[in-house]
């Protein structure tokens, strides 16, 4: 598991490969990876955006940005975590991850970038 603490949010991710819906013979590849963004500060925060930065080993960079996480924009009480799960097709069987919450902080309503770690995106198969 990767993690990073930002302004007392703390994110850790695990990734996970998913062969029943990825079809390598079409350079498709599915993975899986759950967040888990808990509260380490001392305020409560609400997740406002996403932005990602999502690459693939053959050279290839995408952006994805929006609101909240999975349709929602949870507030994360101190000491309280919010855990989602989410996807991403690649066109390799390897690439990367990394990107930016923006978080509000409730109790003056200040804005902040919350860190998402780099994290790996790897079919089991190229670890042998």
């Amino acid at each position: 598991m990767i993690n990073t603490i930002t302004e007392g949010v703390k994110v850790s991710v695990e990734t996970i490969y998913q062969p029943e819906y990825s079809n390598p013979a079409n350079d498709h590849f599915m993975f899986a990876y759950k967040i888990n963004i808990e509260n380490v500060g001392n305020h409560a925060v609400q997740l406002m955006r996403r932005h990602w930065n999502i690459f693939d080993s053959n050279g290839t960079q995408r952006e994805v940005e929006g609101e909240g996480v999975v349709g929602l924009q949870p507030v994360i009480e101190p000491g309280q975590a919010h855990e989602y799960v989410s996807g991403c097709n690649l066109k390799t069987d390897m690439g990367s991850m990394k990107g930016e919450y923006q978080m509000l902080r409730l109790v003056d309503e200040v804005l902040f970038d919350v860190t998402i770690p780099e994290f790996y995106l790897i079919a089991p198969y190229k670890l042998n």
